[in-house]
């Protein structure tokens, strides 16, 4: 049932070797994975994937927290360092311990989202970054833009918002400058900026690791000279799956981080 862009890229490699064709690099079609559909409303194996890392952070979460003891157990413990890095590490930190904790359900669940769906793609069966199909990114960044311009507006009013824009003391000639400049990154810059970065390393980094994977298995079907060289193939496969991990962990963390430093900065009371 699981058609991973890993096997793809594999499968492509084997059978341009069988046919007696040269080596096929991955192309972006790898992330393209329907099940039942076709077109811009197929049920596609990311969505799929994306509503199980809902079920299982919601079974874990549930499972470790309802039975909470002053001593905790190895769970328990393990699942409050998790918490408290999103708590005091990216919460608390960039709002600030005045209005922070309102936050942290949102800030956690973006934290533990996005980093569960990163790790589907160096995670077997899964094989596949969830954010390496734009959509997803752009739904959470939805998510921020909306929550951080509708604190500001809460906070400051409509006119006072727009106002805020601005620093306070600039000559008059340069404002209007300033609030276009403004504008621009609080409306489409930081929002187009955030979905890409999440995009652009989670569709990078799984083409590499696809590419020297499915070199790899091209190398083995050719002669002794190939073989060997699908040795360093392979090892470069596995490293780059290490450091894909780190990578998916901190663009978790980037994302998060930037949506707390958006909240803290439409909660600021100056510019």
């Amino acid at each position: 049932m699981i058609l991973t862009a890993l096997a793809a890229g594999t499968t492509t490699a084997v059978v341009a070797a069988e046919g007696g064709e040269g080596f096929e690099t991955p192309t972006p079609d790898i992330f393209w994975l329907p099940l039942i559909g076709e077109g811009d409303w197929a049920i596609t194996e990311q969505m799929v994937w994306g509503g199980v890392s809902v079920v299982i952070l919601s079974v874990v979460m549930v499972a470790l927290s309802k039975n909470a003891a002053i001593v905790p157990s190895k769970g328990q413990f393990y699942m409050e360092g998790f918490y408290n890095f999103a708590r005091n590490g990216i919460a608390r930190d960039m709002i600030g311990t005045k209005h922070f904790l309102k936050y942290v359900p949102l800030l956690f669940s973006l934290f533990s989202l996005i980093l569960i769906n990163n790790w589907f793609g160096i995670i077997p069966p899964v094989m596949n970054p969830t954010m390496g199909r734009i959509g997803f990114p752009i739904a959470l960044v939805l998510v921020v833009y909306v929550v951080y311009h509708w604190i500001g507006i809460q906070k400051m009013g409509l006119k006072g918002y727009f106002a805020h824009l601005v620093p306070p003391g600039l000559p008059g000639w340069i404002t209007p400058a300033i609030f276009v400049l403004e504008f621009i990154t609080y409306f489409i810059t930081r929002p187009l900026t955030l979905a890409l970065r999440l995009f652009g390393n989670m569709f990078a980094g799984h083409m590499l690791i696809v590419l020297f994977v499915s070199a790899g298995a091209f190398f083995l079907s050719q002669g002794v000279v190939f073989k060997l060289l699908s040795v360093p193939t392979f090892i470069m496969a596995a490293a780059m799956v290490v450091f894909e991990a780190l990578v998916q962990f901190l663009q978790a963390y980037v994302f998060t981080l930037l949506a707390a430093s958006y909240i803290a900065g439409a909660l600021a009371d100056d510019h």
